[in-house]
């Protein structure tokens, strides 16, 4: 062999960390106004030149009445035309400084979901498998969990594994997948802080400790720094590409739209976060947007309720060849975030004036995120008494089944009996 594992792994992470560092590069330059790359401007040529032959003596002598007259018409003109100009962006300009934006921001999100995974995913393991004794508990767990994995997706994925290998049952997961959805409530709370004036610093720590770090544990705090930094890093550059639609009347007339129609925000939310993997995701660039007036409160909910749709993909996705009770714990999960998405949207006007009370005069990035913390603690409240109930039903709905656990477990037992 040529290369040996390692090398192989070098050089992937250096082909990596070229592209974020290009991205670093390309990104201001696309948020900032001397980006030509397809709308150079035309050279200014200036003659001095003779009026052509069938110019009237108006034209030609602006001090006389005709000649004022057709200034203030020439100058008219010229004025309406830059409000034209003014109103009008560049979308290829746009579009590319969000794309830069969006490959930082997933690529920190992964290195940092990496980072945290290798220092704190037996921990969370662990956790998910004492302390889930009541459904209360299991709840609170899901919440730490998610918090310390810093995504609600991985969390529930880990608990459908678990009780498809019998480390869990299926009434205890209930829980877990209740507090996820609480717990991946606080990295929204955050982002609403707007740090990422101070991504640079975490770039630059999380760069020298990833590799210059001599054991591995502060290999992967520095993983843990660069990710945040390129979490913010990237946010910042979206939120940079997406100030001209301040000013920009189609893109305010659609955010009003969404503001109006909660069920149409909720599908975009639910698609782009399809689209991303991540509700997480989509709930920090709806605050970061909001923070810069792009997004209204109403337009921010109805895309924070569809992103709560939209995180059930990964769980489908998990419970394909699982157990039955780990496809209970998945089905369970889609059910409970459509029926509290679909309540969200008919209250959706409600739950912004609550948002707004709890908030006091906070702006409407920390509203937004508010509102989403009050929508999933309201909904885990509302279902967490009824839950045995809910378990009867999803095991008449999908019976029979056992865990893998069992399934080992039975040849034993049958030799045991002999």
């Amino acid at each position: 062999m040529l290369f040996s594992k390692n090398s192989k792994k070098k050089i992937l992470k250096l082909l990596g960390l070229s592209l974020v560092v290009t991205a670093l590069i390309v990104s201001p330059s696309l948020s900032g106004n001397n980006f030509h790359l397809f709308n150079a401007p035309a050279l200014e040529v200036s003659v001095n030149a003779q009026p052509p032959a069938g110019t009237d003596a108006a034209q030609q002598n602006p001090a006389s009445p005709e000649g004022e007259e057709k200034g203030k018409s020439d100058k008219a003109e010229s004025a309406s035309s830059e409000g034209e100009t003014k109103g009008k962006i560049d979308i290829f300009k746009i579009v590319m400084g969000v794309l830069a934006g969006l490959v930082l921001f997933l690529y920190g999100v992964t290195r940092l979901a990496e980072g945290l995974e290798a220092i704190a995913g037996d921990r969370a393991k662990n956790l998910i498998d004492k302390f889930t004794s009541n459904r209360f508990a299991a709840v609170a767990t899901g919440t730490v969990a998610t918090t310390i994995l810093d995504s609600s997706s991985v969390t529930i994925i880990m608990t459908i594994a678990m009780v498809s290998a019998g480390l869990l049952t299926f009434v205890q997961s209930l829980g877990v997948v209740l507090g996820s959805n609480i717990g991946t409530t606080i990295g929204a709370e955050l982002i609403a802080f707007k740090i990422n004036e101070y991504a640079p610093i975490a770039l630059f720590l999380g760069f020298l400790l990833h590799f210059l770090g001599k054991t591995d544990r502060w290999k992967n705090i520095g993983l843990i720094l660069l990710g945040i930094g390129l979490l913010f890093f990237g946010l910042d550059t979206i939120d940079e590409a997406m100030k001209p639609f301040r000013d920009y009347q189609p893109f305010i007339d659609w955010m009003k739209t969404l503001g109006e129609n909660p069920l149409l925000g909720a599908l975009v939310g639910a698609l782009f976060t399809v689209l991303i993997q991540s509700s997480s995701a989509t709930v920090a660039i709806v605050i970061t947007l909001a923070a810069s007036g792009l997004i209204s409160l109403p337009a921010g909910i109805a895309l924070m309720l569809g992103a709560e749709v939209g995180t059930c993909a990964d769980t489908l996705v998990a419970t394909i060849g699982r157990s039955r009770e780990a496809v209970r714990t998945g089905v369970f999960h889609v059910i409970f975030n459509v029926i509290t998405a679909v309540v969200g949207i008919l209250f959706a006007a409600q739950l912004a004036s609550l948002a707004q009370w709890i908030s006091g005069g906070a702006d409407v990035a920390r509203q937004i995120a508010n509102a989403q913390v009050i929508f999933n603690v309201l909904g885990v409240v509302l279902v967490i008494g009824f839950l045995p109930l809910i378990a009867r039903g999803l095991e008449m709905l999908i019976p029979g089944g056992q865990s893998n656990r069992q399934l080992a477990e039975e040849p034993q037992r049958e030799q045991t009996k002999v």
